[in-house]
């Protein structure tokens, strides 16, 4: 095989969108679709988030993988690590005989135990340039599903770098994505990045830019988070800004504000041009899914469940979203779903699960519903057949029937 490099699948989707929708698809989110994306049961209303679940990326990245199986039936398939952060997607991998290299569902293998003849699949999030260079000298075949959003983000970084510009990435420095994408910050040796995990640490950096302090505190407080030889008396004089894609949009937006006011305020606004960059990173259907969740939470909500992996951006960003509006339960998958007085979820802004009691009241209930980009519809609708199931809410016969795969 000629090429070793695959961007687009291998043609063969339809071959594969059988096995997708026997995995991933729920008739009964078809169902509540089709009703204005409500469902009533006796004492229950299911009101669903206008956008929610699979983004079009995500969607894109596990067909690849999919097909990625189909057309080398009989090799060894790798994946650099999880493809996405959902583990109900990532064990159907395993299943399928796809063996992961890094992350909670690798085994023993290592980089250089790949051969020529194997299949390495970059995820979603990408993967660090220096990574991408070493998996093309093993010649292996390598099939990128990295998503298009995530691509603009690196296009970006990588112009900031040529200009002279540090990069500054709105982002949390632990999460494959931002590590992936300051990888393209230092192609230039000169290249340098900074990432921001919120308003707080923009703050400080803004402090820092109108009047700088001491230097050896502000690179503690960032030692995770800084490029190599990182100096803020020079570094911070000219600033490119963008942001992982499953940041809360709006607060990326804010946080470039910040610091383009902080810019304005040292070089004046005749020069911001040469001490500020900001082009649009945001990955549409992240900002889709937290206005949709607003929207409906603008309504009367008693309370709303979030379905997604534990450490899934997006998903823990809706959950921080959602808790402002009311009481809101970040869960895995309807195996949290104890009974009605427990549930086991990871409350808003912490990264423990914990059992919570006393959680869905006994009478007349409307509960809001989403899912981060990651999660599949077939797991939000076992949500909410557990939902009605433990509501002891009767479906009429009809609905029931369609409601079954």
């Amino acid at each position: 095989m000629k090429n070793r490099y695959f961007l687009r699948g291998f043609g063969i989707k339809k071959e594969v969108l059988q096995n997708l929708r026997v995995d991933y698809h729920s008739p009964i989110i078809d169902y509540i679709k089709s009703t204005d994306y409500q469902l009533t049961a006796g004492n229950t209303t299911i009101k669903l988030a206008k956008e929610f679940g699979f983004c079009y990326g995500v969607d894109r990245s596990i067909e690849y993988a999919y097909q990625t199986v189909k057309k080398f039936p009989n090799r060894n398939i790798y994946l650099v690590g999880e493809i996405i952060h959902n583990p109900f997607v990532n064990n159907k991998l395993l299943e399928m005989g796809i063996q992961f290299l890094s992350g909670r569902y690798k085994n023993n293998l290592k980089i250089d135990d790949i051969k020529p003849d194997d299949i390495v699949i970059l995820p979603a999030f990408g993967v660090t340039f220096s990574l991408l260079e070493q998996l093309k000298k093993l010649n292996c075949i390598l099939v990128d599903t990295t998503c298009g959003s995530v691509f603009n983000v690196w296009k970006n970084v990588e112009r900031f770098t040529r200009d002279g510009f540090t990069a500054l990435v709105h982002g949390k420095y632990y999460h494959e994505e931002t590590i992936a994408t300051v990888s393209r910050a230092t192609l230039k040796k000169s290249g340098t990045y900074i990432i921001v995990r919120d308003f707080n640490e923009a703050q400080i950096i803004c402090n820092y830019i109108r009047k700088p302090g001491n230097r050896q505190q502000f690179l503690d407080h960032f030692k995770n988070s800084i490029s190599p030889g990182f100096n803020p008396d020079i570094h911070l004089n000219k600033i490119g800004v963008a942001n992982q894609t499953t940041m809360p949009a709006q607060e990326s937006l804010k946080i470039a504000e910040m610091i383009k006011n902080s810019l304005v305020e040292k070089f004046g606004e005749e020069n911001i041009t040469k001490h500020f960059q900001s082009f649009d990173t945001i990955c549409r259907a992240t900002q889709d899914r937290q206005d949709a969740i607003i929207n409906l939470l603008k309504s009367d909500i008693d309370l709303t469940i979030i379905i997604g992996g534990y450490n899934s951006s997006n998903t823990t960003n809706l959950t921080n979203i959602a808790s402002k509006y009311c009481p809101t339960y970040h869960i895995e998958d309807s195996n949290c779903i104890i009974d009605t007085n427990s549930i086991e979820h990871q409350p808003a802004g912490q990264t423990k699960t914990r059992v919570s009691s006393n959680w869905l009241p006994e009478n007349k209930i409307v509960i809001a519903i989403t899912a981060g980009a990651s999660t599949p519809n077939k797991k939000i609708g076992e949500v909410i057949q557990k939902l009605l199931l433990i509501r002891g809410e009767k479906i009429d016969r009809k609905l029931q029937t369609r409601f079954s795969p």
